[in-house]
């Protein structure tokens, strides 16, 4: 049985909230397992690998809140307007957090290459509070858009 024009809209915007839920709690896990490391010491220490791999994670996640959510919203015809102008009235804020993201990227995204020093730790703080203003920016967008819904629910 197939559901209703509206109702196929609103799944999909439902069903990207969960995507951006699950890869910002990916995120944060890896996040607070690189947080744990201890700078200088080779028993508990970053690896270039273990930065690699949150990159990525970072890159897809800002991604998703940066276009995915925005383009969802936009084109679901059932997503209330207020919804819509609020994505709109926040979207500059999410913007300059998408940046602090990006920047963090750019300067240890670099393969197996990594020379991981001691500023780690500072930069995972500045990404980390970052991250804290862009969670409450989308969580004030998708709040709306999942009342009472369960289809938003990370599995």
């Amino acid at each position: 049985m197939e559901q209703p024009p509206e109702q196929a809209t609103s799944s999909r915007s439902q069903l990207m909230v969960r995507e951006l839920l699950e890869e910002r709690r990916d995120l944060l896990v890896q996040l607070n397992d690189l947080a744990g490391t201890t700078p200088g010491q080779k028993k508990h220490a970053a690896t270039p690998q273990q930065l690699q791999q949150f990159c990525q994670l970072l890159v897809d996640y800002a991604a998703t809140g940066h276009f995915g959510l925005y383009e969802t919203i936009r084109n679901d015809g059932a997503c209330q307007t207020e919804v819509w102008q609020m994505a709109e009235r926040l979207y500059p804020e999410v913007t300059a957090t998408t940046d602090a993201l990006l920047r963090f990227n750019d300067k240890y995204n670099c393969d197996d290459q990594c020379i991981v020093g001691p500023e780690l730790h500072g930069d995972l703080s500045t990404l980390g509070e970052a991250l804290a203003s862009r969670i409450e920016l989308e969580d004030r967008i998708t709040g709306p858009l999942c009342a009472g819904c369960e289809a938003c629910l990370p599995a």
